[in-house]
This record gives structure tokens, C-alpha cells and sequence, in this order.
């Protein structure tokens, strides 16, 4: 049986740091939470309180918390822990939050978040429950197979072409999104998230198996856009695959002959 994750209030804090969560900026990461997760809601990413975002600004994490109805989150909702502090704890399901919310739950996405942050410098990752998501990992599934692999379509021009590597993936580059098996527990998916990460350092972003899709970027911006890529890329696959179309093909690449 998992462990119950324990979410600590950082010592010689007396008014629960609400500072933190409170800014006129609509750009503050506990405004931006809440407005991406409504958008998000009206997609279908997180319906039924699952799914959830996370914004790192400098050392500091701001997360969504567990059993919120995303479309109604307020600022007053939000999580903030400081990544140094989570470094030197015993514990990675101890977590010392500076700011907790007076109701909800610590979110068990947490530590998947901290993942894209220690070990891609992300500055956002988002986690939804998307019906395509699921639906590919399925065809996959019975395929044996635990990559997604697709080429030769325009929006793959929304991805990055790889951790700490400039520029975006081109037309007929290969797009390959990991697929890790779920488990009963979100928070014990952690370790096989790091190995994918291991294992694709180029990746943005790891499926999960009946599940949904973790989706990071250096930005907020950077991890929407590969987020509604991607989401667009796996619709497009399912709907390819009723049709008997491959989602690798071999095309050669039209030259243009003119140069003016």
C-alpha cells in the first residue's frame, strides 16, 4: 500500500504566507493557474477534478490542489512549496509547503511536477486527463508498443527539438512521446516518469496508459503550446487509424524551384 503523502507547513510561518498567492497580475502564477485550468476544463483536459497544472517561478512551485473542480479554482486555492527546501527534505512524500490552502488536499501529481522541474528546468508542466491521450495509449497498447511515433504533419512545428536545444522540430521530423504504464496511485508513477525522462531526454512530454499526459515547456507559453499540440496530434491519430492511414509515412520533401 502507497504511503500517505504528508504536506508540512514550513516553520515560523504564522499567516500561512497568503502573500504569496495574491497579486493584481493576471501573468502571477496563482492567477494563471486558475484561468489555464478553466480553459483546460472547457477542453475536456480536466473534468471531474482530475488533471491539474503547475507553475515554477524562480524556487518557487505554485500548484493546483487535489479535489478542486478546476473551472471554479480560485487564487486562494493554490499550493506553494520552494524547491530548495523540498531538495533537503528526508522524504520525497514529506513535502514542506510555504503556503497552503485552508481547505483541499496537496495534489499526488505533485511530485511528477517536481520532476519536470529538477530535471528539465521546466517552468510549467501540465497534466490532463484527455480523452485522445487515453485513446492512443489504448491502440497502442494493442500494438505492444510503448512509443508514439508520427512525422510529416504541420503541427509537429509546435514542438521543441529537445532539452537544452534551440529551435522546433520540423515537418518531417519524427515526433516520439513516451507511454509509461499506470499504477494505482498517481504519486507512484514518479519513478517510471524519470525513467522515460531518462530514457527520451529529448521528449516534452510522457503518456500515461489509460490515463492521460504530462506536458512540460521552459514557460508557460512554451508548455500550452506543445499541450494543445499535442492534444491536436492525437485526435488527428485516432481518427488517421479508423481511417487505416499510418502515422509514419516516407515523403520526400518538396523543393521549391523558384528563388525569388
Amino acid at each position: 500500500m502507497t504511503p500517505p503523502t504528508t504536506g508540512l507547513l514550513a516553520e515560523n510561518t504564522t499567516d500561512n504566507n497568503d502573500h504569496l498567492v495574491q497579486s493584481d497580475d493576471p501573468e502571477h502564477p496563482a492567477n494563471l493557474i486558475p484561468s489555464l485550468c478553466a480553459k483546460f476544463w472547457t477542453l475536456g483536459w480536466v473534468t471531474g477534478t482530475g488533471g491539474g497544472a503547475s507553475i515554477r517561478d524562480d524556487d518557487l512551485v505554485y500548484l493546483a490542489p487535489s479535489g478542486v473542480q478546476k473551472e471554479l479554482m480560485k487564487p486562494s486555492d493554490i499550493y506553494v512549496l520552494s524547491l530548495a527546501a523540498q531538495a533537503q527534505s528526508l522524504s520525497r512524500r514529506q513535502r514542506v509547503y510555504l503556503r497552503s490552502p485552508p481547505v483541499y488536499k496537496p495534489s499526488q501529481c505533485t511530485p511528477l511536477f517536481l520532476a519536470a522541474f529538477t530535471k528539465r528546468n521546466a517552468g510549467c508542466c501540465i497534466h490532463t486527463h484527455s480523452h485522445w491521450a487515453v485513446l492512443v495509449t489504448l491502440i497502442l497498447e494493442q500494438q505492444g508498443s510503448k512509443e508514439f511515433r508520427i512525422n510529416n504533419i504541420e503541427q509537429i512545428k509546435g514542438f521543441g527539438k529537445g532539452f537544452q536545444k534551440s529551435g522546433n522540430l520540423g515537418y518531417h521530423d519524427t515526433l516520439v512521446i513516451p507511454v509509461i504504464e499506470n499504477t494505482a496511485h498517481e504519486e507512484d508513477l514518479t519513478e517510471f516518469l524519470e525513467e522515460a525522462m531518462d530514457k527520451y531526454p529529448d521528449t516534452y512530454a510522457v503518456l500515461v496508459r489509460r490515463h492521460g499526459v504530462y506536458v512540460w515547456g521552459d514557460n508557460v507559453h512554451k508548455a500550452k503550446t506543445q499541450c494543445e499540440s499535442l492534444d491536436y496530434l492525437f485526435q488527428l491519430a485516432v481518427e488517421m487509424k479508423q481511417l487505416g492511414l499510418p502515422w509514419i509515412t516516407d515523403i520526400e520533401p518538396t523543393i521549391p524551384t523558384r528563388k525569388d
